[in-house]
């Protein structure tokens, strides 16, 4: 009977490398980003919008308050159809087979 070693997997190694990798480059990517947007998009409180007032940054959150309901609502629409599409083809190759 011949006996069985476990080897080590090397894939496991190299993904958790190119994990720490990629979380690395993404951290650096979003400092960069943070550090030069406001010198890049605003000058004396100018930004790509005009002047910042209340009213604008009400209207701002209002749009971000109305997207996510909007969002949920339309992948729900998306995931029901990908749903019954799936029953359809599942009861149609059990009555075909």
């Amino acid at each position: 009977m011949s006996q069985v070693t476990a080897r080590p997997c090397g894939r496991f190694a190299r993904n958790v490398s190119r994990a720490r990798r990629t979380l690395f480059l993404a951290t650096v990517a979003l400092a960069l980003a943070l550090a030069t947007a406001s010198p890049a998009l605003a000058a004396d409180g100018v930004g790509l919008a005009g002047r910042t007032n209340d009213k604008l940054i009400t209207f701002f959150c209002f749009g971000v308050i109305a997207f996510f309901p909007l969002l949920i609502v339309t992948l729900t629409i998306i995931q029901s159809r990908l749903e019954a599409r799936k029953e359809r083809r599942r009861y149609d190759l059990e009555r075909l087979s």
